[in-house]
């Protein structure tokens, strides 16, 4: 008997694949619309780097101009809406700290702000959030208006962990249409002896697009600059350091 059922079961299970119709896709008549466009195309003999390094310096040309904003509601992109002072004396200035400035303008900013920084040693670890964007750090020269910390990738966070080299970064930029005059950077962590580990220390990170250097000196040992991401522009500066002083995968021009 047992036999017999399982002779019907397979009887009926082939002709059930038989008789079954072909399952359909459910993609099954989906295509491409008709008239799409098939995005920006390169000119002829013209590669991505060559392409690129065109629209950078397109950028160039017109730093400066209202053309190269992508923030349509913002206005006054160069000149400035308002001026903030910092000094280290609190009679002189709005703030004592660049970080103060910074930290009191809105949320998100969508005009041109110019703080200016008077002479002075700034001792403080500056950080300019991605929404606030249009900021001018302007100083009283290079040699007169320095602002300067001491981390490195080891130094602990937070948490107690190791900071890295991101984060190591005496100032670190990461909001578009920055610009910076007359101002050093640096990294007080001294010259590292060879094979030392973890002795990463940024002076100067810029993570942002559209940003612009005038006058400037960062100085530091290893890693000094870090050029991390975006188009930037750097005039008449001076950048010091022993190991991997300019690194990271921005498309800049230096002059």
């Amino acid at each position: 008997m047992p036999k017999l059922f399982f002779l019907l079961f397979y009887i009926l299970t082939i002709l059930l694949l038989l008789n079954s119709t072909p399952t359909q896709c459910h993609t099954k008549g989906i295509r491409p619309k008709k008239g799409r466009s098939p995005g920006k195309q390169l000119k002829v003999n013209m590669t991505r780097v060559e392409f690129s390094e065109q629209q950078f310096m397109k950028w160039v040309k017109f730093v400066g101009s209202l053309k190269h904003s992508v923030f349509k509601a913002a206005k006054n992109k160069l000149s400035a809406s308002y001026t903030l002072t910092v000094d280290k004396n609190p009679a002189a200035g709005d703030f004592t700290s660049i970080q103060e400035a910074i930290d009191s303008l809105p949320f998100i900013n969508l005009v041109r702000v110019v703080i200016k920084v008077h002479a002075g040693v700034y001792k403080e670890k500056v950080n300019i959030p991605q929404l606030k964007s249009f900021i001018t750090i302007e100083g009283a020269g290079a040699d007169k208006t320095i602002v300067q910390w001491g981390d490195t990738a080891q130094t602990p966070g937070p948490k107690g962990r190791p900071m890295g080299t991101f984060a190591s970064a005496t100032f670190a930029v990461n909001s578009p249409y920055f610009i910076a005059k007359n101002i050093t950077f640096k990294n007080t962590t001294p010259v590292p002896p060879p094979g030392a580990v973890g002795k990463q220390a940024v002076a100067f990170r810029i993570s942002a697009d559209t940003a612009t250097f005038l006058g400037c000196k960062f100085l530091g040992a290893q890693d000094t600059l870090y050029d991390h991401v975006g188009r930037h522009y750097y005039k008449d500066c001076y950048i010091e350091g022993s190991v991997d002083f300019i690194f990271g995968n921005a498309l800049s021009l230096f002059e």
